[in-house]
């Protein structure tokens, strides 16, 4: 009986989101399996389009149409890249989001790479000619077997997971687990006891035959699980993931991973998506990181498709971290999440800093975290984070403080140095001669110190002594045990051997003033990481903050703040109390979704009278409007589908707007956005 394919076209257009029939032709047979890369035509378009097939059905269950099936073009790969959960994950995904299915799997699947498939095959074929499994294959290297590691592994992993006693019974049981993770540095080596937690949690899954997800933020967290790992894992066991390798070497990682052996996979957001064989934990550090929200369409939270992840799956889910987001605490507070304590609570030093009298009121560096540095040069390093990297990082006019700009393109202008001209950050030209266009002032003032002007001054009052300067354009990973003092900018806080000896958290207040949602929740969490790197006992410092933040991290009491904040945001409907959608596209189009939301979900408007449900639409800089919809996680289903329906219907209507000559243009003006990071205030 003749054959049907189902394909997903690899397209960034909404009304090609679903399922495409074509007639297998006789020679295609044998090579049309699921979840192997496919070219196909498309009628609409009149040409050949890329695509993965789904399933293969006999014609007879087919969807009948009055048109013959057009036939497969050709199967690109014999590998079946998309696997039948790949999929269910991705579509699930997509329309919580109401996104599309190929756009996941653009972020999930590496493109193909002839030579690391040709080599990845080639060592299958060897492994069946010799009676090994073909599952069992590791693309990366061409070794055979499943890995298991040494008693001293598992060893290991057990004395560092017995702190948390009810840890391992709740990842049996796939529990979703909310972990507060030790605030101080690893014993034996440039990575924090997080790092430590984390790479033992997945080696006693490997123990027990099953595969772990470890996602982390940046190269920096991937870089400390990985040394863990390298120290304790068998062996063949860690696959790393990220956008960083090159393109051969992260296809061979994922078809590694598709052979089924299990495996310790360590990697950035998209590793959520990773096809692991028996995934047994997912385990997502530091959550709060905006770097784990997905930028690109649909844009999707790591976070929410871990929990859609297991869900499908069953497996254990653990957010784990110095800091609790209200997203989890919500999750909770709601009993589908678990707290897990540690068998004996661990705290850093923390000191609320302020000037004492007789001192300069808002003096930068008060006398004690001033005098705690001091002392603490003479055994090792001190950290001192600021707030902005460069020398001044914004400059106003000495008589009427009005924030200084660029008289050509209005840009705000910085100073690279002390007694250097200023420049502007925008174009870069150089202001010789600035006249302030309010007052006719022509002189300038420094309004705040970044990382270099902050270097600059420490290195002055406190000489002989080294200073490292650490930001975005000077990285600095490790710093060794000898005296210095290290400037870094939040997030950029390099590794010190055995801790720093103190800690100085400056511009507090100035993060505070932030115009963000969740400031609050990221200042506790960028003092909390860096708190974390002090070594056990080193005073920590935080200058010129008092209130719910700072009292937070002087207790280090993070679930209670982010109970607080939860509680704040439930009267004022605001996220993570209910889920917001952002419409933007033409007046037209925005209001036409709006009015067929309205229709589609009549509770919409109704579920609080006290909260107004549609926001806008406002005007947007650059043309078009926005308007925001708030509404509560039972609606999410029928909202994502009336909001899909519009942009799919809003797709539609472009493509049928006649241009010059007899052809049609594509024109997509409406766009939906699920779950927006951050508000604008």
């Amino acid at each position: 009986m003749p054959l049907v394919a189902r394909v997903l076209i690899d397209s960034p257009l909404p009304q090609l989101d679903r399922l495409f029939d074509y007639a297998v032709p006789a020679s295609l047979e044998d090579d049309a399996v699921p979840g192997v890369r496919v070219k196909v035509p498309l009628r609409t378009a009149g040409r050949v389009v890329d695509g993965y097939l789904v399933e293969v059905v006999d014609a007879a269950d087919a969807v009948r149409t009055a048109k013959p099936l057009s036939e497969l073009d050709a199967v690109v790969s014999p590998v079946p890249v998309l696997t039948p959960a790949l999929y269910t994950l991705a579509r699930r995904v997509a329309d919580r989001a109401a996104g599309s299915a190929s756009d996941v799997l653009r972020l999930a699947i590496p493109k193909r790479m002839v030579r690391a498939e040709k080599a990845w095959l080639a060592a299958r074929e060897n492994a069946e000619s010799t009676g090994e499994g073909a599952g069992e294959i590791d693309g990366a290297e061409g070794s055979a077997g499943p890995i298991a590691p040494s008693d001293d592994a598992t060893g290991w992993a057990h004395g560092i997971l017995d702190v948390y006693p009810d840890l391992r019974g709740a990842v049996d049981e796939g529990a979703r687990i909310a972990l507060d993770a030790p605030p101080r540095p690893a014993a034996v080596r440039a990575a924090g006891a997080w790092a430590e937690l984390v790479a033992a949690l997945a080696i006693d899954t490997l123990a027990r035959g099953r595969s772990t997800l470890v996602i982390v933020p940046d190269q920096r967290d991937q870089e400390q699980v990985l040394a863990v790992l390298d120290a304790h894992a068998p062996d063949g066991s860690v696959v790393r993931d990220d956008a960083r390798r090159s393109g051969p070497e992260r296809y061979a990682s994922y078809l590694r991973l598709l052979g089924g052996a299990p495996a310790i996979v360590v990697g950035n957001r998209s590793t959520v998506y990773a096809p692991a064989a028996d995934v047994g934990a997912v385990i997502i550090w530091d959550d709060g990181d905006p770097l784990l929200a997905e930028p690109l369409t649909p844009g999707v939270h790591a976070r929410d498709a871990a929990l859609v992840r297991q869900e499908l799956e069953g497996s254990s889910l653990v957010f784990a971290g110095h800091t609790r987001t209200t997203d989890v605490e919500r999750l909770v507070q709601l009993g589908w999440v678990r707290e897990v304590p540690a068998r004996r609570r661990e705290s850093p030093n923390v000191i609320l800093s302020a000037t004492r009298e007789g001192e300069a009121r808002g003096q930068r560096v008060p006398s004690a975290a001033f005098a705690a540095a001091r002392t603490a040069l003479e055994h090792g390093p001190v950290l001192v984070q600021v707030a902005r990297p460069g020398y001044a990082p914004v400059l106003v006019c000495a008589q009427c403080r009005t924030p200084a700009r660029c008289p050509h393109c209005t840009g705000p202008l910085r100073a690279k140095r002390k007694g250097a001209a200023p420049e502007c950050a925008w174009c870069g030209r150089t202001i010789s001669a600035w006249r302030c266009p309010h007052c006719e002032a022509t002189t300038l003032r420094m309004a705040s110190s970044g990382s270099e002007r902050t270097a600059d001054e420490l290195g002055r009052a406190f000489p002989n002594t080294r200073v490292i300067l650490a930001d975005g354009d000077h990285p600095v990973v490790t710093v060794d045990a000898r005296p210095a003092l290290v400037v870094a900018t939040r997030g950029a806080e390099p590794h010190a051997e055995g801790g720093y000896r103190a800690v100085i958290l400056l511009d507090g207040d100035k993060m505070l003033m932030a115009e963000q949602l969740r400031i609050g929740e990221a200042c506790l969490r960028w003092w909390s990481n860096a708190a974390a790197l002090a070594a056990p006992g080193a005073p920590v410092h935080l200058v010129g903050v008092a209130g719910p933040v700072a009292r937070a991290l002087a207790t280090w009491t993070q679930p209670a703040y982010a109970r607080a904040e939860l509680a704040d945001r439930v009267p004022l409907h605001m996220p993570p109390a209910v889920r917001v959608a952002a419409v933007e596209g033409t007046a037209s189009s925005v209001a036409t979704a709006l009015t067929t939301l309205r229709a589609d979900v009549p509770g919409l408007d109704g579920q609080n009278p006290a909260a107004q449900a549609i926001i806008g639409p406002v005007p947007q800089e650059g043309g078009g409007v926005r308007a925001l919809v708030r509404f509560d996680y039972g609606l999410g289903r029928p909202v994502a589908e009336s909001l899909r329906a519009s942009v799919v219907a809003d797709a539609l209507r472009g493509r049928r707007t006649r241009t010059t000559g007899d052809r049609f243009a594509p024109r997509t003006t409406l766009r939906v956005r699920f779950d927006v990071p951050e508000l604008d205030l």
